[in-house]
């Protein structure tokens, strides 16, 4: 047992071993005994015990800290609220221009479920006070009542004297739900986040807003600034999917840039768009950062699409050595496969062990029809031309002639004698 628990065991017991006792130690223990007895169970957040307490004192002597102590007890413990309120209206009735006593009967009128007495307490309030407080306080039975433009009018005010984010953020959630004003709440946030130190609440709601609105540059605008705040890889997944939803490339791959991050990101952008030296440029540091040998068999493809002569004899030999080193080190992936293999058959470096390779693709996706075209070729190089004609006409039944390649493979493997 903690010692805290320990402590309020120790109270509780003391003070409250039978209904007898309590009162009879109420009786004899001094005033200042039972405000300490009192602070006490209130710290331990012993409401109802402490309302007790209060009650007693406020009985003992008139004095009306003590009947407030009551009450505010009685709102936190949500007990014998009626009680409370019919103690708290014969002091009001007595002293009528105490405005404690309406912030007090609001919320205990609406802990009871009493919402048109806690209104008409909150406009009596309201005709004595301008204070920011007070009008955040009456707007509550406003907002029980589904009177959500006076309640927002009350709410505003407040804001206009506070800039308070909680205020700000009840608002919007009205105007998001009942007053049909989404754009106004989002202009709002948005102001409110230029002008002040924001939480991240504030961006969560404009995410929301921002989502219900379909509007994609808003939802990229707001992730850049969480992901500025903590580089938390979540959010800049989120900025890299508006940019695809956007189908704005190049703005995703400044944003990557200039943050210089996600490169496995940026490299896949570059190669979408086919600024090759760059993806080559960016493959060492890529290697370097895991040592995956993928990175090298990605080293010869590129090397290969970014060359303007496709027949270069040393640049296809240094294709293959990256291919080569990559497989030895371990890479089986049936795309580098089949990469490797049609270059080993197309350039004529080793028709037989290209259509080898390609197998063992086919191996992996055997109904794959880009590795079938690749072995097709293979054995049109090898002159087999009934075995390319059957693998080729299986492509073109399924792929039809859309791609210059296949054409160009079909019609040469039609002629093949």
């Amino acid at each position: 047992m903690s010692w805290n628990r320990i402590v309020l065991f120790c109270i509780t017991v003391f003070f409250f071993h039978t209904g007898a006792v309590q009162a009879k130690e109420l009786r004899v223990l001094s005033e200042d005994e039972l405000i300490i007895q009192g602070l006490l169970y209130e710290e331990y957040r012993a409401f109802d015990r402490s309302r007790y307490v209060f009650g007693q004192l406020y009985d003992t002597t008139g004095a009306k800290v003590y009947l407030f102590k009551e009450m505010t007890a009685s709102l936190f413990s949500k007990t014998n609220i009626d009680e409370s309120i019919k103690r708290l209206k014969i002091w009001d009735e007595k002293h009528p221009d105490t405005l404690e006593v309406k912030r007090l009967l609001i919320p205990l009128y609406l802990t009871a479920n009493r919402v048109g007495e806690a209104k008409t307490e909150a406009e009596h309030l309201l005709e004595r006070s301008t204070k920011a407080m007070d009008m955040e306080l009456a707007s509550n039975p406003f907002l029980y009542t589904g009177e959500f433009k006076r309640a927002l009018d009350l709410l505003s005010k407040v804001y206009e004297k506070t800039s308070n984010e909680d205020v700000l953020l009840r608002m919007v959630i009205i105007m998001d739900e009942y007053t049909n004003e989404r754009t106004k709440a989002i202009q709002l946030l948005e102001a409110h986040r230029h002008m002040n130190i924001v939480s991240n609440d504030v961006y969560f709601k404009l995410l929301e807003l921002y989502v219900k609105e379909n509007n994609v540059d808003g939802l990229l605008n707001i992730y850049k600034i969480l992901y500025d705040q903590d580089k938390d890889e979540k959010y800049l997944n989120k900025i890299i999917d508006a940019y695809a939803y956007k189908r704005d490339i190049d703005g995703a791959i400044v944003f990557l840039e200039k943050n210089k991050t996600g490169e496995g990101i940026l490299y896949e952008l570059y190669k979408r768009k086919k600024l090759f030296d760059k993806a080559f440029n960016l493959i060492d540091s890529l290697y370097a950062e895991k040592k995956d040998p993928r990175w090298l068999a990605e080293k010869g493809v590129l090397l290969f699409e970014k060359s303007e002569d496709k027949n270069d004899k040393k640049m296809i030999k240094k294709v293959i050595s990256y291919f080569e080193k990559a497989i030895d080190l371990g890479v089986d992936d049936s795309i580098y496969l089949n990469y490797y293999g049609y270059t080993l058959i197309d350039k004529e470096v080793d028709v037989k062990k290209g259509i080898k390779i390609i197998e063992d693709a086919l191996k992996q996706q055997p109904d794959n029809t880009y590795y079938l075209d690749s072995l097709a070729w293979g054995y049109y190089k090898e002159h087999k031309c009934k075995k390319a004609y059957e693998m080729m006409k299986r492509v073109v039944d399924e792929e039809g002639l859309d791609e210059k390649e296949i054409i160009e493979h079909w019609e040469l493997i039609q002629k093949c004698k």
